[in-house]
């Protein structure tokens, strides 16, 4: 199915953290883990600094292993969380996991692992961006991570590493199920302005070739 639109990028950025992934509660809970419950009832404003401290009491592989079980328990058996604990040490697991699932949530975890630790762990980095996204009054569609990112796809460098990988989903030829993989995040700002975020893995500021796109993309129909 064809769908005409007008993408405009507005901002681009990278980020090494995405705000709001932590909630308060999420902080409490990780005292907790971290035997520091004790520090549950201070201001919702120093929780993110106890967290911290609370991390560093414990060696490296130990606390990465906790926050896996914490957030990725469900998905995750306990091989894998005690693998995977040593294995952020040396590697982004953020960008080379096989389940890009679960990118996002280790993305996360590495950064606050990083962040406590002053380093040791690698230093990742997401993709923030904001753009317009008009589509054409006919096309009976809603805006979707897939369309999204089959938008973004006419104005990326053919030879990134997204468009080399998704060659036939981007060419309509393929359903594109994992868009909602790859883009971790998108937000309406009303006005058919939107926020997106996603790994730099997966799309960078040099892999931007133009900032406006009007025409036509080709969504998968089975």
């Amino acid at each position: 199915m064809q769908v005409r639109v007008i993408l405009k990028i507005l901002d681009v950025k990278s980020i090494r953290e995405i705000n709001g992934y932590w909630s308060t509660d999420d902080y409490m809970k990780l005292l907790e883990e971290f035997d520091y419950s004790e520090a549950r009832n201070s201001p919702p404003s120093e929780l993110r600094e106890l967290c911290e401290m609370a991390i560093t009491d414990f060696e490296p592989h130990e606390a990465a292993e906790i926050l896996l079980r914490y957030k990725l328990s469900g998905k995750l058996n306990e091989g894998q969380i005690k693998n995977l604990s040593h294995e952020m040490l040396e590697d982004n697991e953020s960008e080379e996991y096989p389940d890009i699932s679960l990118h996002y949530p280790m993305f996360c975890i590495n950064q606050l692992l990083y962040q406590s630790y002053n380093g040791i762990f690698q230093n990742g980095k997401a993709t923030k961006m904001e753009f317009e996204l008009s589509i054409s009054e006919s096309a009976n569609t809603t805006v979707t991570k897939e369309l999204v990112l089959m938008a973004m796809g006419k104005i990326l460098n053919e030879n990134s590493l997204i468009r080399r990988l998704f060659e036939d989903q981007f060419n309509g030829e393929a359903p594109f199920q994992d868009a909602e993989k790859i883009l971790w995040e998108l937000q309406s700002k009303g006005k058919n302005t939107y926020t997106l975020i996603t790994s730099d893995y997966w799309i960078n500021q040099e892999d931007l070739m133009e900032e406006v796109f009007t025409g036509s993309i080709d969504l998968f129909e089975d």
